[in-house]
């Protein structure tokens, strides 16, 4: 298959409409739906299923889509690490999460520069969710992600684990108590250990209110518009006279990994792997 067959491919799913994924591709529909017919013949499959109203993907459309997704996602990868490759000074760009690195950003990037692999890093500050995203497009090399992510394409190693709290405003009824549960918070979606639930649950948190970074999230507690969960080594840096932060006795870790793309062969990739999982696991990597 050739990239530009799988690309109008997306193109008309993504769109499942033949005008609108002309317009899009800037091509007219005539030579995008013969492209189509010759992919189908091509792979001896039907990908769409086609009626006078409206255009639905098959199964094995379905399929395509996911695979596509990813094949294109890598080419794109591939000419991005290409590029940066050639630069005569290359840098490992370490994607980041303003706030996100559990506090060990620094010990990491102190013991990562002993090593003799290691080369000069440029800190890519990246939104929520964002550090997944970056590496599987070759715009950075490794990333500091806390569970759960889209492991798609991607490798990662645990650097620290630490306890979930729940961030609450002060006059909250349940701030008085000391230990809460999960079903006493009631977060939509969110059971005991339910990591993937959380995940979820943030990422509705975030485009619902258009959160940016840490500290606007808590500016939100304090407001009262929002509760939430965070590890619990948020408390030291970002204390609020009104936000109190309780134990949630059944709430799943809070793990701190570092990812970086399957196909990564770099040695100074892998020597920053390995200053994050050391830092990680030694007593006094924590600040």
């Amino acid at each position: 298959m050739e990239s530009r067959s799988l690309r109008y491919f997306v193109a008309v799913a993504e769109e499942l409409n033949f005008a609108r994924a002309a317009e899009r591709l800037g091509i007219s529909a005539p030579p995008l739906s013969r492209a189509i017919r010759k992919l189908e013949t091509d792979l001896g499959v039907t990908l769409f299923e086609r009626t006078t109203h409206r255009v639905t993907l098959t199964p094995a459309g379905t399929v395509l889509l996911t695979e596509a997704r990813i094949a294109l996602d890598a080419l794109d990868a591939a000419g991005r690490r290409a590029q940066r490759a050639a630069d005569p000074d290359p840098k490992l760009v370490l994607a980041v999460k303003a706030d996100g690195a559990a506090g060990l950003l620094e010990t990491i990037l102190a013991r990562y520069a002993t090593d003799p692999a290691a080369r000069p890093v440029t800190i890519r500050l990246s939104g929520w969710g964002e550090q997944a995203r970056l590496l599987r497009e070759g715009e950075a090399d490794a990333a500091l992600i806390y569970e759960p992510f889209d492991r798609a394409g991607l490798d990662a190693e645990t650097v620290s684990v630490d306890r979930h709290v729940a961030a609450l405003p002060a006059a909250h009824p349940l701030a008085a108590r000391d230990g809460l549960t999960l079903a006493d918070l009631a977060l939509p979606g969110v059971e005991p250990g339910g990591l993937h639930g959380l995940g979820r649950y943030r990422d509705q948190m975030v485009r619902r209110h258009a959160i940016a970074d840490l500290p606007q999230l808590i500016a939100l507690v304090e407001l009262g518009a929002v509760v939430t969960l965070l590890p619990a080594e948020v408390t030291h840096r970002y204390p609020r006279p009104g936000v109190v932060y309780r134990e949630v006795l059944d709430a799943p870790p809070a793990t701190l990994s570092i990812a970086w793309p399957q196909q990564s062969r770099s040695p100074a990739t892998a020597a920053l792997v390995r200053a994050a999982t050391s830092v990680g696991s030694a007593p006094e990597g924590r600040s």
